[in-house]
């Protein structure tokens, strides 16, 4: 039987009785002063520019506004596929330099990113090995991400989440940066695997997805090139999973959005995993 709608009108009184019923959980870390920052980037800070008091109208009125200064992969973020390269070549064999003209890139930046609202999967490596959170440094290697998404795996044109836990270090930013102790993360193999899957981007919720060895800082990211380089894949960071992963859900409704920022390699997002009303509860 032929249920396509063709009528706008119907069509958006069906997905709000869905949208009533949707349980909506953030997948998001907030933009605040302090928050952990990898040393690549500049940090957050926000002021007030303007505070109430500081002119009135005739009339007692006020109003307050605020700088916010951040780089493109501060805080929960996309990166853009103008992101990495490798021996000076972007995705598609783009030449870095050539597309990097008055200070923005003229390709693969991140305002030619779609929105994400597709199927997300989560593979949650701390339930599957029995542990609180996964170890500094620990390697998710594709083993372990064929077990995590045994009962369920993305497919193309959808989103693999990763979650190691790392988020409950999040109030120690020295911690959940883990420049000096490391930070566990994905292998160059492992990106392969999710990349053959055709997943559209990895989202994880540590500082940089890959696998960060104690003392070896953050310089070089393997899985950056094979995601971001070598196959086109998109990445997220900084997000959070835990709430997520106390519900039981390993399916959702993933919904994130990169800021249309010309020519810039990543953007803050704001995710959102949707599931039915009461699920989990």
């Amino acid at each position: 039987m032929n249920t396509k709608i063709t009528d706008p009108t119907e069509w958006i009184h069906t997905v709000t009785k869905v949208l009533v019923a949707t349980r909506i959980i953030e997948l998001g870390q907030p933009l605040e002063n302090g928050m952990p920052c990898s040393p690549s980037h500049p940090g957050f800070r926000m002021a007030l520019l303007r505070r109430h008091g500081d002119r009135t109208n005739a009339m007692g009125g006020s109003g307050a506004n605020e700088l916010i200064v951040t780089g493109g992969h501060v805080g929960t973020h996309l990166d853009a596929l103008c992101h990495a390269a490798i021996g000076g070549r972007m995705h598609g064999g783009v030449d870095a330099h050539a597309a990097s003209v008055g200070g923005v890139f003229t390709e693969l930046g991140v305002d030619t990113v779609t929105p994400f609202l597709c199927r997300g999967v989560l593979a949650d490596l701390p339930k599957l090995l029995g542990v609180q959170r996964l170890e500094p440094g620990f390697g998710i290697s594709a083993v372990h991400l064929r077990a995590a998404f045994a009962d369920a795996s993305p497919g193309p044109g959808e989103v693999a989440l990763i979650r190691t836990g790392w988020p409950q270090l999040y109030h120690d930013p020295a911690a959940y940066v883990g420049h000096d102790s490391g930070v566990p993360g994905i292998t160059a193999e492992a990106a392969i695997y999710l990349a053959d899957m055709g997943v559209r981007a990895v989202c994880s919720d540590t500082i940089a997805t890959d696998q960060i060895l104690p003392g070896a800082g953050h310089s070089a990211l393997p899985a950056h090139g094979v995601l971001l380089v070598e196959r086109g894949v998109h990445i997220m960071e900084v997000l959070t999973f835990e709430d997520l992963a106390a519900t039981g859900a390993r399916e959702v409704l993933y919904l994130a959005v990169p800021l249309r920022i010309t020519g810039a390699t990543g953007s803050p997002i704001r995710p959102l995993a949707l599931l039915p009303d009461h699920f989990g509860h």
